[in-house]
């Protein structure tokens, strides 16, 4: 999904900012650990309605992303 920005949101008054699905409480880290925990999509969805499979789409796609962007910082004593 290359448009996961349309899905996730960033809102500071919200699960304390962690990225959530837009219009839910529901976080990509809470999609990351149900899936993590072989949860399948169909069983996330029935569980969590208000969810659909695009979102944990989304939810992939912005853990991909962020640790695509992520950087190591070494430093030396």
């Amino acid at each position: 999904m290359q448009n996961w920005q349309e899905k996730i949101s960033l809102n500071p008054e919200i699960r304390f900012g962690k990225p959530c699905i837009k219009g839910t409480r529901i976080t990509v880290w809470d999609i990351l650990g149900w899936l993590a925990s072989d949860m399948s999509y169909d069983e996330i969805v029935e569980d969590f309605p208000e969810l659909t499979r695009s979102d944990i789409l989304a939810a992939l796609a912005f853990a991909a992303n962020r640790e695509e962007n992520t950087k190591i910082l070494i430093t030396t004593v």
